[in-house]
């Protein structure tokens, strides 16, 4: 659940983005760290698994 809602944040700000609703600049770093969040959920899912 935690992976897709992240995901979704990301689909967002990249909606955000494109629609060039706010600066690029002051989205990107939110959808870097979103993308982190997301990298760093999966790699935890997948340790979880394996154990």
């Amino acid at each position: 659940m935690l992976i897709e809602e992240a995901n979704e944040s990301c689909y967002w700000l990249e909606l955000i983005i494109e629609g060039q609703l706010l600066a690029k600049e002051k989205v990107e770093p939110l959808l870097d760290e979103a993308n982190q969040i997301t990298a760093i959920m999966v790699a935890s899912r997948k340790t979880a698994k394996a154990e």
